[in-house]
């Protein structure tokens, strides 16, 4: 997979909070040893994927992944590592200043319904709070997931709480239990380029995902 020449044009980081509606996704590409980890390990252009959650009149949110602790959990109230719920703007703000990542939005079509929502949310309160694995976990589970006769023929989230869960996990899961996903791979198959446009997701019937919008500086 390969970075394909940007056509869209970049937009600010404010206009895309505005515009950002449950389940768009979020994809992150930095420079450092780690992120250079990830991408040789899974061969692909970005290392971090993330999924909004737009919800009444709270702020936009993030769900997702990581080794860090600094932001506030917003389902569980306290700052923890591996699955989380943050504010959108400070997680993006985070993740392009601090870490020093470009990002990228990708909308999803059609909007979501309450239902679609609310099923978003049953993963979050299973989700919340799983451990992100190793560097040597991550391996061992991304090599076994491109063997897709590990996969089940049918998954639903509310039967599984993994103890460990990679960010590209955490979404595919998401997208399964919100009927945007076919359960047809072990979710270990999906890495952050997976939700790169120069791959295929296998997105059931009537969903897609636009094209990557640039985050500008």
């Amino acid at each position: 997979m390969g970075m394909r020449r940007e056509e869209t044009a970049a937009i600010g980081l404010d206009e895309a909070v505005a515009q950002t509606r449950t389940g768009d996704v979020w994809v992150f590409r930095g420079r450092s040893a780690a992120d250079r980890a990830i991408h040789a390990l899974t061969n692909a252009p970005v290392n971090h994927v993330a999924m909004a959650l737009v919800l009444d009149d709270l702020p936009p949110l993030m769900w997702h992944a990581e080794l860090g602790r600094s932001l506030l959990d917003h389902w569980s109230g306290d700052r923890h590592r591996g699955v989380q719920l943050h504010d959108l703007r400070e997680a993006v703000d985070r993740w392009r200043t601090v870490y020093g990542q470009r990002a990228w939005l990708r909308q999803l079509e059609p909007e979501v319904n309450r239902a679609v929502e609310d099923a978003a949310l049953r993963v979050v309160a299973r989700l919340d709070g799983v451990s992100f694995p190793s560097t040597t976990r991550l391996a061992w589970r991304w090599l076994r997931g491109r063997d897709r006769r590990d996969s089940p023929r049918r998954r639903r989230v509310r039967d599984i709480r993994p103890e460990v869960a990679y960010c590209a996990e955490v979404v595919a899961l998401t997208y399964e239990e919100m009927g945007i996903l076919e359960p047809t791979v072990p979710v270990s198959w999906y890495d952050p380029g997976r939700f790169w446009s120069g791959d295929r997701l296998p997105l059931r019937p009537g969903w897609a995902l636009g094209a990557e919008i640039p985050v500008a500086d």
